[in-house]
C-alpha cells in the first residue's frame, strides 16, 4: 500500500474570498499555472484516475496555502468550516481512498481548538496549519489551547510554508525581477526557511515539554532543520530545553518528501532520524511524479520493513488510517 499525505486540494469560495484581498497572497498564482487549479478542485474520478497511475492508494488532501489564515477573523472561521465539510464529504464518497486534514481560522485564535475538535469529530485525521497569522507566529501563546487540543486529540499538525512576511520580502527576498523576486521568496527559499524556523521556534518555546504527545509533520525532508542540527542542538541549553533539538525532532516530527524523491536526502535523513519518522508524499499537484519513479525511489530502502513504513506503515500509524 502507498499513501500519500499531502495532496493539496482547494475551496473556490476560498480562492474567491483570498483573491479579493487588497493584499492578495502572491503565491496564489502557483495555483492557476497549467492544469493545476482543475486538479486542485478535484475530488473525484480524475484525482482517483492521477492516483492509480501513480500507484497510490491512499491520498490525505489537505488545503494548498495560504488556507484560510490570511482572512479575517469572521472570514477564517466560516470558510474554514466550509472548507471542512466539504473534505468529510469528500472522504465518504471515497472512503477507500480518501482521508482529510482539516483547515482552521489561525486568524481568530479563540476559535481555532473549536474547530478542529468540529473537525475530528467529522473524521479528520489531522490538521494543515501555516506558521504565520498576520503578526501572531504559531508559536505565541495565544495558540497554546489548540496545540494542547491537538495533543490531547491526536491530532498530528502539519506545519506547511507559507509566503513570508512583507517586511522579511522587503528585507531579503527583493532586488530582481518580479517572478524571481517571487521564487526566491516562495519554492526557491523562502518558503522552507520560514516553515523551518516555525518549527524551531516551536521547540524553543517549551511547545514538546508542555504537550510531549503533540507530533508535527513537516515537509520537504525537514525544511532544512535536519540538515542544521549541529547548530540547532546549541539552542537547548540556552533556551533552557529539556533535551537537544535533535531529540524533540525524533519524537515529535514526522518528515516528507514532498514529492522530492532525491535518494541523497533520504540518506542523510536517515543520519538524523529514524525510519519510522519518515512518509511519503507527492505535494500534488505542484509535484505528481509517475509510479516508476515513485518505484525506483522505494527501492533506495535498504530492507522491506524500513520501505514498508515509508510507504503506508507511519502514515497508517500517525493518522489511524
Amino acid at each position: 500500500m502507498l499513501i500519500g499525505i499531502e495532496e493539496h486540494w482547494v475551496l473556490p469560495e476560498l480562492t474567491a474570498a483570498l483573491t479579493a484581498l487588497p493584499d492578495r497572497d502572491e503565491s496564489l498564482a502557483f495555483n492557476d499555472i497549467g492544469d493545476h487549479r482543475q486538479r486542485l478542485e478535484d475530488l473525484g474520478d480524475g484525482r482517483i484516475a492521477t492516483m492509480d497511475a501513480q500507484g497510490i492508494d491512499v491520498a490525505v488532501l489537505a488545503q494548498t496555502p495560504p488556507g484560510t489564515q490570511a482572512l479575517p477573523a469572521e472570514d477564517a472561521v466560516r470558510l474554514s468550516r466550509l472548507a471542512n465539510d466539504v473534505a468529510a464529504e469528500a472522504v465518504s464518497r471515497h472512503p477507500a481512498r480518501f482521508r482529510a486534514l482539516s483547515t482552521l481560522p489561525l486568524s481568530a485564535p479563540d476559535r481555532v481548538a473549536d474547530e478542529l475538535r468540529r473537525a475530528a469529530d467529522l473524521g479528520h485525521v489531522g490538521t494543515m496549519v501555516y506558521g504565520r497569522s498576520g503578526d501572531l507566529l504559531l508559536d505565541d501563546p495565544a495558540y497554546d489551547d489548540f496545540l494542547a487540543t491537538a495533543a490531547a486529540l491526536r491530532q498530528p499538525v502539519f506545519l506547511h510554508p507559507q509566503l513570508p512576511s512583507a517586511a522579511l520580502r522587503d528585507a531579503s527576498y527583493r532586488g530582481f525581477d518580479p517572478m524571481t523576486d517571487l521564487a526566491l521568496a516562495t519554492f526557491g527559499w523562502g518558503w522552507h526557511l520560514d516553515a523551518g524556523l516555525a518549527a524551531l521556534r516551536l521547540v524553543l518555546r517549551g511547545t514538546f515539554d508542555r504537550h510531549p504527545g503533540l507530533q508535527v509533520v513537516l515537509g520537504h525532508w525537514g525544511e532544512m532543520l535536519l540538515f542544521w542540527t549541529d547548530r540547532a542542538n546549541s539552542l537547548a541549553r540556552v533556551a533552557g530545553l529539556e533535551r537537544s533539538v535533535s531529540d524533540y525532532l525524533r519524537s515529535n516530527f514526522h518528515i516528507t518528501t514532498s514529492g522530492m524523491l532525491n535518494p541523497a536526502l533520504l540518506r542523510h535523513a536517515l543520519t538524523v532520524t529514524t525510519p519510522d519518522r519518515l512518509i511519503f508524499s507527492t505535494d500534488y499537484p505542484f509535484q505528481h511524479p509517475a509510479a516508476a519513479e515513485i518505484k525506483s525511489f522505494l527501492d533506495e530502502f535498504e530492507s522491506d520493513e524500513d520501505r514498508e513504513k515509508f510507504a503506508s506503515g507511519n502514515a497508517a500509524a500517525l493518522f489511524g488510517i
